[in-house]
């Protein structure tokens, strides 16, 4: 998935969109097995270089409407993970899968700020960060998806049968890439460390 530098946009002008990172989420027994263990590594990863870079960065938060959801706003999954430090420049909530269909309305703030799109990582892959992606793609943003920085669980298909997470993962890029997206890895985004020079 790795594309030539020359190929990425500006990454100063994309805000990093970190979607749903909840508590809830840890929950095995409710959702099932997951895929991409080091999904939270490579969030943080992204927020502290967006942060180091003076980049604008988005929560979303799903607050959920349903009365048995664990993701229900006054239940602890509903809170943020650990990972997720200090404050965004913008909170977003929602209670469907877009991130463009919560409050406020991320659309025109990513417009008033002149910015070209977005990074997206979080959570789930193949749920909000797919249909943001796609509905951000449909609103001509720039999307970067983050691929390695997003997770999904196994889901049971109409027959009956079990898709694995890294297979629905996989599936998720392919409809994604170069149709509503770039999709990308953490280390593509991140600025590298300069070398070291060496004085003696």
């Amino acid at each position: 998935m790795d594309l030539p530098a020359s190929n990425l946009p500006d990454l100063d002008r994309l805000a990093l969109v970190i979607v749903d990172v909840q508590q809830a989420f840890d929950d095995a027994g409710y959702w099932g097995p997951r895929n991409n263990l080091g999904c939270e590594d490579n969030i943080a990863t992204l927020l502290a270089s967006w942060r180091a870079e003076g980049r604008p960065v988005v929560f979303v938060r799903h607050d959920s409407i349903e009365a048995a959801s664990p993701l229900r706003p006054g239940q602890p999954g509903n809170e943020f993970k650990a990972l997720m430090t200090g404050e965004p420049d913008l909170l977003v909530t929602k209670d469907v899968n877009s991130c463009f269909h919560g409050d406020p309305d991320l659309d025109a703030w990513l417009r008033a700020r002149d910015l070209s799109g977005f990074v997206l990582a979080g959570i789930s892959t193949n749920h909000c960060c797919e249909t943001t992606a796609r509905v951000g793609g449909n609103l001509h943003h720039r999307v970067l998806f983050a691929l390695d920085a997003t997770h999904t669980f196994d889901r049971h298909s109409p027959d009956g049968t079990v898709v694995g997470a890294d297979e629905l993962a996989r599936v998720t890029a392919t409809n994604l890439h170069r149709e509503f997206a770039t999709v990308v890895n953490t280390h593509q985004l991140v600025t590298p460390a300069p070398e070291s020079v060496d004085t003696d």
